[in-house]
């Protein structure tokens, strides 16, 4: 099998809605890593003190195959077409360790 993973930066509290929306689209799972962002826009004022803008980061690992499909939904369901949304990139896997596909799980008992 060959693999891509897409990663996707959200403001926080929307990576799990996208993660249903993926996994409806063939997604296995993904995992979600909490971070802040450091660009110049992120930065805003509440009464004279910076706040730094939280963001989330959902990683999903696709079949080459399914990327197109999952990926659009991501970006439908996270209104990434909308400026300050969050941005989604897709990087090609060479190597994987440790990967018990769900149905190959199912048909060995797993």
């Amino acid at each position: 099998m060959s693999y891509q993973a897409i990663f996707v930066v959200l403001p926080r509290g929307s990576a799990d809605s996208v993660m249903n929306a993926a996994k409806k689209a063939g997604a296995q799972g993904g995992t979600v890593f909490l971070a802040r962002g450091t660009g110049a826009h992120e930065a805003k004022t509440f009464f004279g003190l910076t706040v730094e803008e939280a963001k989330e980061i959902l990683f999903v690992l696709t079949d080459r195959n399914d990327t197109e499909r999952i990926l659009q939904v991501m970006i439908d369901t996270g209104h990434l077409e909308k400026p300050g949304s969050g941005i989604a990139f897709v990087l090609d896997v060479s190597q994987t360790v440790g990967l018990v596909s769900r149905q190959r799980g199912i048909d060995n008992g797993i």
